[in-house]
């Protein structure tokens, strides 16, 4: 409060010098001076800051050195690329291949908390080939669908869904890689092989040298009676008929001009074992080859006209137009008296 007090009478004092001075000098200037003296006066209260002016900023552009010069341009009229020259090679990332056969055992594994892995392979195999079966197969279709769906109904609601996965990696894992033996191989890994009737699969690079060593004069066969037969009394899971399959096949992709396989190779195959013959049946039918498969003893029970056709698995490819147009043929060469080759 005192301050504020303080303030008031320094200006009061300072507004009264100003006023006396003002007097006097009116007294004894004359008015030209005191005009002067008030504008004076008016100025040193109302002085102005002088305006800054506005500063404009100026950036200096960068300069960019070239490392290398742009090489100059030259005429190249009737040059041509020297012989040594190679092309640049185009590098291209590998596809990473999925590993069928882990995803086959860890499915197949979620099935055994149950169930023995015998009987669920058993199942499986019988489940796979009659749904292929029952495709084209007509005459055999209500007694393998019946049988279908008795071995289903052994399964959870879960359990069965994985059915479909186990054969999902077996067509994945055939459509990667068609020269080899997968369910052969899933079985021994499972260990399911009867030791004591020593049941053991061959293993496929054998199959395909034993398949190499025999493949002789198969083109002119082909060329005489439009195709050529595979046959193995011994089929198990199929390894060698599947090996002597490519190694025709590259025999024909290789001549001029080059022929489907598909269309001049039919697979006879025979086993013992139905299991084990229906593992050869998969595999063939999902490679797409055309043929059929007796599931019997080939020594006491071979293959005859006579044979009840339940006993045969025919592969979808077996009705496919070509081979049914063979088969109507060899019958009408029947009833005139010719042969196959006329």
């Amino acid at each position: 409060m005192l301050r504020i007090i303080v303030v008031i009478m320094i200006l009061m004092r300072r507004k009264i010098f100003h006023s006396i001075k003002k007097h006097i000098l009116r007294v004894s200037v004359s008015k030209p001076a005191l005009l002067l003296y008030e504008r004076k006066e008016i100025m040193f209260w109302n002085k102005k800051k002088p305006k800054s002016k506005p500063q404009i900023k100026t950036t200096v552009p960068k300069t960019f050195k070239a490392k290398d010069q742009p090489p100059k341009w030259q005429p190249t009229f009737g040059e041509t690329k020297k012989k040594d020259e190679k092309p640049p090679e185009v590098t291209t990332k590998s596809e990473s291949k999925i590993d069928w056969e882990n995803k086959f055992l860890k499915s197949f594994q979620k099935l055994t908390y149950r169930h023995r892995a015998w009987d669920v392979w058993r199942d499986y195999i019988l489940l796979h080939a009659c749904s292929i079966s029952n495709v084209l197969d007509q005459e055999n279709y209500d007694q393998r669908e019946k049988r279908y769906l008795k071995i289903i109904r052994q399964y959870s609601k879960e359990e069965q869904a994985i059915f479909p996965e186990l054969a999902a990696y077996t067509t994945m894992a055939l459509d990667q890689n068609q020269e080899q033996d997968f369910l052969g191989k899933m079985f021994m890994r499972l260990d399911l092989g009867n030791r004591s009737a020593g049941q053991f699969f061959t293993p496929y690079h054998v199959c395909e040298l034993m398949a190499e060593v025999a493949a002789t004069n198969t083109l002119e066969k082909i060329e005489q009676y439009g195709y050529i037969s595979i046959n193995d009394p011994c089929c198990g899971a199929g390894a060698t008929l599947i090996a002597g399959v490519h190694v025709i096949r590259k025999q024909l992709e290789h001549c001029d001009p080059p022929r489907n396989y598909q269309n001049h190779i039919l697979v006879v195959a025979q086993d013992i074992d139905e299991i084990v013959g229906l593992m050869c049946y998969i595999q063939i039918s999902l490679l797409g080859l055309a043929g059929f498969i007796k599931i019997g003893n080939s020594i006491t029970d071979p293959m005859s006209t006579d044979d009840s056709s339940e006993k045969y698995w025919y592969t979808p490819m077996y009705f496919s137009d070509v081979w049914s147009t063979r088969r109507m043929l060899r019958q009408i060469n029947k009833l005139f008296g010719k042969g196959d080759d006329e």
